[in-house]
């Protein structure tokens, strides 16, 4: 398979957590573009009829499975449903995750616990469900959602940084113990993207600011620009990339 054809997904499911809205949602959209059928994932069934309903209006193929991704036992009911119901999941994204601003030294033990639940938790539950199935087949794609912050800290989000360097090293797990079984586990890492969890920054003056100056492409990223990077991923293109980091990030990480 060569050229473009490497990149057509055509006859691939893809499941991606938190995909009723913002960067899921955008990636779902992309996924679809290449001829990808999507599961959409979230705790919310009318925001999630509502994302499918619009995937649909394109001609889209899209199921709907919703599970709280924290919940060990309801992410393996449904995944092993979802497949003893005949279609197998090829593609798993797991993009769920939140984010809370505190100084460290005022953290809430509570917003802590559930950061890494929401942000870590779910990426184990939902790639160890996945990754069974995918192990039988001897093929697979995972892509965990990471961030700046899985290289970088700012204040304020310490806990944030930390499941995020946490996702970063368990997508290195991930493809240390399943490449060998023909699965390609990779992580991308967005920037400042707009987006609803950026919203309060987004619409800050002072930060977006500072952003544009920090950030040599000037300016936030835009949740479409995740969709090639998300592609690449999950197609034959990337048949021997396993364990990277794939940073989307207007080049924030690469200059001072």
């Amino acid at each position: 398979m060569t050229g473009l054809k490497q990149f057509d997904l055509t006859s691939r499911t893809a499941l991606i957590t938190g995909s009723s809205q913002g960067i899921g949602f955008a990636l779902a959209q992309g996924l679809v573009a290449t001829g990808a059928s999507v599961i959409l994932n979230g705790r919310d069934v009318d925001k999630l009829a509502n994302a499918a309903s619009q995937l649909e209006k394109d001609g889209a193929s899209v199921h709907q499975l919703a599970f709280d991704a924290t919940d060990h036992g309801a992410v393996r009911a449904a995944v092993d449903g979802f497949e003893a119901d005949g279609t197998s999941i090829d593609i798993c994204v797991n993009n769920a995750g939140m984010q809370h601003r505190t100084p460290l030294e005022d953290f809430e033990a509570e917003a802590f616990e559930k950061l890494l639940q929401t942000n870590i938790t779910t990426v184990f539950n939902v790639g160890q469900a996945v990754a069974r199935h995918m192990i039988k087949r001897g093929r697979g794609k995972i892509i965990n959602i990471a961030s700046v912050q899985t290289l970088l800290a700012r204040p304020a989000i310490a806990p944030y940084t930390a499941t995020k360097g946490a996702v970063g090293n368990l997508t290195k797990g991930m493809a240390t113990d399943w490449a060998q079984h023909g699965l390609q586990c990779n992580a991308i890492a967005p920037g400042y993207f707009d987006t609803p969890l950026n919203a309060a920054l987004v619409n800050d003056p002072e930060f977006s600011a500072w952003l544009e100056k920090r950030t040599p492409a000037g300016r936030w990223g835009k949740v479409e620009e995740l969709q090639g990077a998300c592609v690449f991923l999950s197609s034959d293109a990337s048949s021997f990339v396993n364990g990277h980091i794939l940073y989307v990030d207007g080049g924030i990480t690469a200059s001072l």
